[in-house]
Parts: structure tokens; sequence; C-alpha cells
């Protein structure tokens, strides 16, 4: 597309087709009993289904499935903080707000608000020595909304506010990192015409953006309340726990219609060989970053009712579920030391039936190896691989045609997941039966221990890199376990955190030695910027290695005083 044609609104529509998005309602899966049939194996068509097909090095529905997965939950959010899907969804009537000032009058513009007091608390700031206020909003109505995920309020030079950028001002501007009142000044700007005046953002805990602070809430409280302090309690950190909530439970994200800018045309060359931590939109073309913006719009303004009805979370959540702690048990026993045949052949032994649990359900009867066997050829198994594979999409395929683009990609990422996971455990299972280890299927009467143990060598490759493969962030984790007055923590914005250098626009927020904030001046910008510049004593073993920025990993700190570990 030139650049003469990028006003073009009906290329731009057309250009939009390319711009993968995201959609879903529930309803129950049902048959008629005069449609059911029994599987046949011999009439089951297996082509392409080898178990020796590895994933396509640039496939992305592992990363899709993922992302789905971790939307609105703080854990996953704090650990990849560069966000990559833009969602529409609903905050209900009755839903309560929460927001932390210097004065004793709602904001005359856009503002921003919290999800839980703690949070806007830190922005309960006291000049005068009189105290603060901190007003409560109630929703009156349900609130439109755009959802940013990653760490997506984070002011980082490293993505973390590449979508918001894309949508306010149709690319990333690192030189604006902090022009927090340009940014939302400029989304309220945008959402003005499709009917959005409100964004939620996450950053230790969630935010909502508010375009007009009478509009849809009402004033539930506004409280004069004595100094508060509230840095040095950790516990205030959601967003640094595996065990925190999600980030905003009662937000209602519509799936069928999200968008994924990350996955535009032109990001893809960028894309390959990276490290997912190091994915972002900043580098996206100026055409497929209007067709995006068009495409998040155009979710905006499109009937609810145009999609499957399918509840892709749920699915994704009972496929994670599924699988997530079987494999992590593989994992542990695995790597177990053996120091004798005797332990060497128990370990395997379980873990051949912990592989067994995960296929019992697509074992068939006519799936077995031929007896006696001859080898260690496993396409007897590929019957049992793709039922495990297509179990949980089979009968969603014959939705597709009532499926929003967004919708067929959730699909397409949840066939590919299941696909590889099945693919691997099937081979290992089957491979387990050859080895003599299967006490249903036995092959032989007594196991080879030199066998056995290049098999789990084996084993314990594949098992690590299909989890590293799917990178789920629910095995993140402290290990060993935190004790009861510890937190196991992630590096988390804005504590301690490396600042960029600070340029603020013109106007911006600034503060001169004994000069006193106006009345509506800004005093946000300044809040966040003292609490990234505080270095806590109490914080020392708090403070990341370099790396752990970019990557960070979890650890155990003390929540509760005193906080030296």
């Amino acid at each position: 597309m030139s650049s003469q044609n990028l006003d073009s609104n009906h290329h731009e529509q057309q250009h939009a087709q390319h711009i993968p998005v995201i959609q879903a309602a529930q309803v129950p899966l049902h048959f008629s009993h005069s449609d059911w049939r029994p599987t046949s194996v011999a009439g089951n068509d297996l082509t392409g289904w080898s178990l020796d097909e590895l994933p396509n090095p640039n496939a992305t529905g592992h990363l899709v499935f993922e992302t789905v997965n971790s939307l609105l939950q703080h854990w996953p959010n704090t650990r990849l903080r560069n966000g990559h899907t833009i969602v529409p969804g609903t905050i209900p009537e009755g839903t309560l707000l929460y927001h932390g000032t210097n004065r004793n009058e709602l904001p005359p513009g856009p503002d921003w608000t919290s999800v839980d007091p703690e949070h806007s608390l830190f922005f309960c700031s006291d000049e005068t020595g009189r105290g603060c206020w901190h007003l409560t909003l109630v929703t009156t109505r349900p609130l439109k909304v755009v959802y940013f995920d990653g760490t997506s309020a984070a002011n980082t030079m490293w993505g973390s506010l590449d979508t918001q950028d894309l949508i306010a001002w149709g690319m990333s501007q690192p030189s604006r990192i902090f022009d927090e009142r340009g940014r939302i000044k400029d989304l309220c700007q945008w959402g003005k015409d499709i009917g959005c005046r409100w964004f939620h953002i996450l950053r230790s805990s969630s935010e909502v953006m508010l375009c007009d602070f009478t509009s849809g809430v009402t004033v539930a409280s506004f409280l004069n309340l004595a100094r508060v302090v509230t840095r040095r309690n950790r516990q205030l950190f959601p967003g640094g726990s595996p065990d925190s909530p999600v980030a905003f439970e009662m937000t209602l994200l519509d799936w069928s219609r999200s968008t994924i800018p990350n996955l535009a045309p032109s990001l893809v060359p960028i894309r390959a060989g990276q490290e997912r931590w190091d994915h972002r939109v900043q580098n996206i073309s100026s055409e497929d970053g209007l067709a995006a913006r068009a495409r998040v719009a155009e979710a905006l303004t499109r009937s609810e009712s145009g999609s499957s009805g399918v509840d892709w979370r749920a699915l994704i959540r009972a496929i994670v579920d599924r699988y997530a702690d079987r494999l992590e048990l593989m994992q542990y026993l695995l790597s177990s030391q053996a120091t004798d045949s005797e332990t060497l052949l128990d370990f395997a032994r379980k873990a051949q039936v912990q592989l067994r649990i995960m296929l019992a359900p697509y074992i068939l009867v006519m799936a077995a190896p031929p007896h006696p066997s001859t080898g260690t050829e496993v396409s007897w198994a590929v019957p049992i691989f793709k039922f495990c594979a297509t179990t949980h999409t089979s009968f969603i395929q014959s939705y597709s045609p009532s499926m929003t683009p967004s919708e067929q990609l959730i699909l397409q990422a949840v066939q590919e997941t299941s696909r590889e996971i099945c693919r691997v455990v099937t081979n290992m299972w089957a491979s387990g039966v050859h080895a003599g280890l299967d006490s249903n299927l036995n092959t032989k009467e007594l196991p080879d221990v030199g066998e056995v143990t290049n098999l789990m060598n084996v084993w314990r490759i594949d098992v690590n890199r299909l989890m590293a493969w799917l990178d789920w962030s629910v095995w993140v984790k402290c290990g060993p376990a935190c004790g009861p007055e510890e937190m196991c923590y992630l590096p988390t914005w804005p504590y301690n955190f490396p600042r960029p250098p600070r340029k603020y626009p013109p106007g911006g927020p600034g503060r001169r030695p004994g000069r006193m904030l106006g009345v509506h001046e800004d005093t946000r910008a300044l809040d966040i910027d003292s609490m990234a510049a505080e270095q806590l004593a109490d914080w020392g073993d708090a403070e990341p290695l370099p790396d752990e920025w970019l990557k960070p990993q979890p650890r155990c700190i003390r929540r509760v005083e005193p906080y030296a570990l």
C-alpha cells in the first residue's frame, strides 16, 4: 500500500482484514441421538497426522493461546510487560472505582481511577498537611471499555506503552513515555466518536482511565483522609504474586472482537528469532498501524451478537487445567536422580502411568502395537494422537462459518497448541509401551535398563522443550515455596525501576523547590516519578539484578517487617 493510498477508507478496510483479531458468548454443546455414530478408526482419515512433525518455528498459535489465557491476570502480565492485545469489554453497573487527589473536587477532565483503594492511596497527596482527598465512584450503567494487556500503565522504554501509543498517536513514541496527560487526552479524543470513554490498563494494580468523571459514574463518597503512608507495605502489590487474583474480575471481555497488532505482517520478520520478552509493536508499519486502529474502532461499533457463542476463555482454561500440573509432575519425575536400576525403573514406570492418565480418554482398543513387538515404530498410536488433539475443538469447528476473524484465530491457536501437547505426550507414551513400561500393554517381560535410561533422557528433553514452547506463566513460581511471612515476587514497575531520562512535554508537570502545586496541576506523574526514584533501605533485598528488568524472575521477599531477608 503506498502512502498516497493510506487515506482511502476502502483500502484501509481491506487491509484491516489482515490484522488478527480475537472474540465469545456461551451456548450449550448438544447433539441429536439420531446423528450419533460410533467412531471408526479404520475409516478415520489420518493424513497429515505424523508424530514426527514438529511445529513451525515461526508458529504463533501457542503465543495467542497463552495471551488469551493471561488476559486480566496480574502475574503473567507482570512477567511479560509488553502487551500485544486490545480487547473491548464492559464494566458492570455498580462497580466501585477509586481516585486519590490533593483537592476536594472532581477532576475537570480525563483522569485515572483504580479498582482497589490501596493503589489509589498512592496518589492521595497531602501537600498542605491537612490530609488528602479520596474519591470513591460507582458506575451507574455498564461502561464500554478498551482493555490493553501487559503492564500497560508502566512508563518504560521497552514496549509496555506501545499499544496505547498506537491507538492514541498511530505509532509508538518513546520520547513521550511520560506524557501521560497527552496520552489519555488523545485516547479519549479517539474514542469520542465511537462511544468509548473508558480504558483499562495495568500496573501493580488495575487502573481505569475515565474521560469524564460525570459520565456513567456517580460519587459514592469523597473523604478527607489523614496522611497515608503506603509505600513500605509490600502487600499492596498484588501484581507481584502468583496467588493474586485477576486484575479486575468484573471486567467482561469480548474475546470475539479483540485485536492483536503484534501479529501484523510487517512485524513478522522483526519478531523472527526473538524471545517472547522482546516482542513489541513499536516497529509496525504505518499501513498495518492504520489497519489495527481501524479494526479496533470497527470492533467497538459492531454488534455484539455476531459471534459463535463459544466461551473461549473457559475452553483454554480447561486445556491448561488438564495438562499444567501433569506436565509439571512429569518434569519432576524425569529430573529425579536414580542411584540404581531398580529406582530408575520405578521412576520410569511412574512417568509412564502419568502419560497414560493424560491419554486415557483417547486410547482406543483398536490402537495397539503389533504383537509381538518388532521395533519402536509408533505409527499405531497416531489415532490416539489425533483424538487427543481434536477432542476439544472437533465440534466447535462446525461453528466456523459464524465465527469472527478473532474467533477463528483463537480456534487455530487452540488447535495448534493441543496438537503439539498431544504429539509429544503420545510419542512418549508409545515409546514407553515399546520399552515394556506400560502394565496394560506390556510388550516385554522385563524392560532393558540401558534402553530405559536412554528413553528417560529423551523424555526429559521432550518435556522440557514442550514446556518451554508453551511458556505458561502458571509454571513461573518460587521454588522452594515462600514462607508464611514471605511472598513470591516479580520485579514490578515502578518500584526501584531503572528510569529513562525524564523529559516532560511542553507545559507538563514539574516542581520547583518551595513552589506549591496549582489547584488543577497534574501530580500523578510526579507521584509515579517519586515512587520509581525512592530507594528504600528496607527494600534492599528486593532490588533485582539488571537482567531481571527485561526477563523478570520470581523470588521470595518478606511481606512483613523486618523486610531484609
